[in-house]
């Protein structure tokens, strides 16, 4: 009981550890939670966080490795994921210049026709899973390691957070083949899932003008991954 408890808890680590590094689906729940409130950046949170699970899925039976052997298809993943950034750091900007102050939805007209906030939700839900599933890095991960934590053998949780550049290589590394590795380690993401946009929701409440900014800096972060991604494409292309 100790050991699956404590596969579990490593398992979340690691899912944390994965989930917290500033990037693009940072960037879209950061900005739907300051501007729409906790739920929007939750959902966003959990279009992300369904991409990864289909990844998984797909990696399970094969597809994620076949797209990984075509490098042409490959490419073109990189750059519609490069435009979509782009579209959405865009949208974003707008917002920035838009929103009055934190929880006020630009987009709104005074007339409210959305009372439930599910449009908005699934506005950011469908965002972030885009994002997500044309982002050809997450199928590498899951084709290296994230299939791998079923089957017997380690994984070097740490070595693989994100801009570490090998600082972590092996201050962590956990034996794999539990079906509790994975399920902590998806546990892991809903925590960052729930609680990042909660901490945004606390602090953007104390500071009226929280919400333009965190909008304007998720509109860099997104506008910077666009351009790599879209010379990522280009270089495999030529």
């Amino acid at each position: 009981m100790l050991t699956v408890v404590a596969t579990l808890v490593l398992g979340a680590v690691f899912g944390l550890a994965l989930a917290a590094p500033p990037g693009p689906m940072n960037a879209v729940i950061a900005q739907e939670s300051v501007l729409r409130g906790w739920r929007s950046g939750a959902s966003a949170g959990m279009g992300a966080f369904t991409a990864d699970a289909a990844f998984f899925v797909l990696a399970a039976v094969g597809v994620v490795e076949f797209v990984e052997s075509a490098p042409t298809l490959k490419a073109g993943m990189v750059a519609a994921g490069g435009v979509l950034m782009l579209y959405f750091a865009y949208g974003a900007l707008v917002e920035a210049r838009e929103g009055a102050a934190f929880g006020v939805d630009p987009d709104a007209t005074g007339v409210d026709d959305d009372p439930t906030g599910v449009d908005g939700d699934k506005r950011g839900f469908t965002k972030a899973f885009a994002l997500a599933i044309t982002n050809p890095y997450q199928i590498v991960f899951w084709l290296t390691v994230g299939v791998r934590m079923l089957r017997p053998g380690t994984v070097d949780v740490l070595s693989h957070v994100p801009y570490a550049g090998g600082a972590l290589d092996g201050v962590l590394v956990v034996t794999t083949g539990s079906p509790a590795l994975l399920v902590g380690f998806f546990l892991g993401i809903l925590v960052w899932v729930g609680g990042f946009p909660a901490t945004l929701v606390a602090a953007g409440k104390r500071v009226d003008d929280f919400a333009p900014a965190v909008a304007g800096v998720s509109a860099v972060v997104l506008a910077g991954f666009g351009v790599v991604f879209l010379a990522d494409a280009a270089s495999s292309l030529l």
